[in-house]
């Protein structure tokens, strides 16, 4: 009698709604994973780019940036069509568009086509936010916390898994097979999608945006390109300095645009409520944080141990030690999401900060061994993913359904934006703090104990942006709208 009660559950509406909606938070999850791959598929293919492509260094560098760039204008703009004609259709094209670039990057044997192939995987950058948005109107609020932390933590396992898959394959068959598998993913990621994933019904419809996308677009581009090549260029170069002046014009006349027409890309005046605009600026430092890490421990691994602190490993146990911060992330997530549901998710935030605060500063006292780093890593990967879990919370507890794609998207971009500033004030350090081995200069041991405070001072500001958060449990809680 037991087992016939049993069986009739299991087959129960219910049971199979919940299995429905299983089988769309862990597509989502995946193609979270496969898009955050992008950011790293090339890290152990840059050395060698330029023997590869027949072009010079700081030219193969543009392989990295341009994804970037491409990611920064994408979100926010991606994230306002999801809202106005539908999420998934604007899913299932940013994962067409990563197809795209991947093929056109597996047949590429000079820059140009690379170029054109990365600007075409950043596209996908917005599948992220996208898929947050979807779980808010797919999901009960009782599932929603953890799967929401679930696909944000996915930024950092495809970011810290995709070093050492790329470091296998780079080492092991020819470059372009990076590529190939590439375009595998985003197409099982297609599929899945298509076939699991229903369009959601809250569309705000109306007319997009152009001018308020193309001017944001150009004002983005402008910033980053100053943030990633001003080092390059010289901070007082002519081309800094233009740059700067246009991207402050056209982000104070995309301002007073956003302000006065009807149907804004960035509803500036949602974005200025006090939970949206601390929960960015957090993001931004966050981000900050968290690349301050991945730009140092890589190095301190492969550095020679003739320089008397690095460890002379190869570039696959680089990636086998920063894969578990990635794990490290998606694990917490269920812990992020209880933590917000217990007691907001302004004190999951702030836990994460203080773990990452924690984590930094064993790292500045312990980087002489590979365990020491793995356990770094992991210790800031942990408090990365609590942070990371609760910021959607933060966001979509503050707007309105019809909002939330746009939303995700900006908040998606100030973390774009913040691992962009870190990556320059780390090329600063390492150049300004360099020593000599044979005749080249590498970053000293005191640059790497700089990396590691600006990490723990950036992980303390963003606990003091997280202190003024309002203090709300999200079963308590109706957002605006």
């Amino acid at each position: 009698m037991t087992v016939d009660t049993s069986r009739r559950r299991a087959g129960s509406p219910e049971s199979d709604a919940s299995k429905g909606r299983g089988r769309i938070v862990a597509v989502l999850a995946f193609a979270g994973i496969v898009v955050s791959l992008m950011h790293s598929l090339v890290i152990p293919l840059l050395p060698r780019l330029p023997e590869f492509l027949h072009a010079s260094a700081s030219d193969t560098t543009w392989a990295v940036t341009t994804t970037l760039l491409a990611g920064a204008v994408a979100t926010p703009t991606v994230g306002r069509l999801g809202d106005m004609y539908g999420k998934r259709r604007m899913l299932l094209i940013s994962l067409a568009l990563l197809v795209a670039g991947s093929v056109v990057g597996a047949f590429s044997f000079s820059l140009a086509p690379l170029i054109i192939g990365r600007t075409l995987q950043g596209l996908a950058a917005g599948v992220i936010p996208l898929g947050i948005s979807i779980m808010r109107d797919e999901l009960p609020p009782a599932r929603l916390g953890g799967a929401t932390a679930t696909m944000s933590a996915s930024l950092g396992v495809g970011g810290a898994l995709g070093l050492p898959v790329a470091a296998v394959i780079a080492e092991t068959l020819d470059w372009h097979t990076l590529f190939w598998v590439a375009a595998g993913l985003g197409l099982v990621s297609f599929f899945l999608i298509a076939w699991q994933v229903p369009e959601s019904q809250v569309k705000s419809g109306g007319r997009f945006d152009a001018v308020g996308a193309v001017s944001m677009s150009a004002a983005l581009v402008m910033l980053l390109l100053v943030v990633s090549k001003g080092g390059t260029w010289g901070w007082t170069s002519a081309t800094t300095l233009g740059l700067i002046g246009g991207s402050l014009i056209l982000f104070t006349g995309w301002t007073f645009w956003e302000l006065r027409v009807a149907r804004p890309l960035v509803d500036l005046r949602t974005i200025w409520r006090r939970q949206v605009l601390l929960t960015n600026l957090a993001s931004l430092i966050f981000a900050f944080s968290m690349l301050s890490m991945s730009l140092s421990l890589p190095q301190i691994l492969q550095l020679p141990a003739e320089t008397g602190y690095g460890l002379g490993q190869s570039m696959l146990v680089v990636g086998l030690v920063m894969a578990p911060s990635g794990l490290v992330m998606m694990a917490v997530a269920p812990l992020s999401a209880w933590i917000s549901a217990a007691w907001g998710p302004k004190w999951s935030l702030m836990a994460g900060a203080v773990l990452v605060t924690a984590g930094y500063t064993i790292g500045f006292f312990a980087m002489e061994a590979v365990w020491q780093l793995v356990a770094v890593s992991s210790i800031v990967g942990a408090g990365i993913g609590l942070a990371y879990g609760a910021m959607p919370a933060l966001v979509m507890g503050a707007v309105p359904p019809s909002e939330s794609g746009s939303a995700n998207g900006l908040n998606s971009l100030m973390r774009s934006v913040g691992t962009s500033l870190s990556a320059a004030v780390a090329g600063l350090v390492f150049a300004q703090m360099s020593t000599n081995l044979s005749g080249t200069l590498i970053p000293s041991q005191g640059a790497f104990h700089m990396m590691m405070g600006c990490g723990a001072v950036a992980a303390l500001a963003a606990l003091a942006v997280a202190a003024f958060l309002p203090r709300y449990r999200l079963s308590d809680h109706r957002p605006p709208g």
